[in-house]
């Protein structure tokens, strides 16, 4: 697994919305970073069209960025990520927020590596 470069971590930590490029149009997704690496959750949870399509494809492209996704499974990393969402992004958008750490949103954690 190797790491995103720095730019790619400052990107995903710093943009508010980052967009999956899909089939037909760009999907806007969160994305928080924890410890230098970058992670994603599914909104809809296992139903998501762009979770479904990383997962089987084992990559995604986010803002023009290739990435590799390795879904999360660890529980105390996957708190820290939930506290990393609620940090970015609980001010603005409580209830968004709060959806995004319950326990079916969290089974959909990926963490982005580099893709080369």
């Amino acid at each position: 697994m190797a790491s995103l470069r720095p730019d790619a971590i400052q990107l995903f930590d710093r943009t508010r919305e980052v967009h999956v490029a899909g089939p037909a149009k760009r999907i806007p997704i969160w994305a928080v970073v924890v410890d230098d690496e970058a992670y994603v959750r599914s909104y809809r949870g296992e139903s998501g069209a762009w979770y479904r399509r990383a997962l089987r494809d084992g990559r995604m492209t986010l803002e023009g960025v290739d990435v590799r996704v390795e879904p999360v499974s660890d529980g105390a990393l996957n708190e820290r990520i939930s506290e990393a969402f609620r940090a970015k992004y609980g001010a603005r958008s409580p209830d968004s927020t709060e959806a995004m750490v319950k326990p079916e949103i969290v089974a959909t954690t990926l963490r982005l590596t580099r893709a080369d």
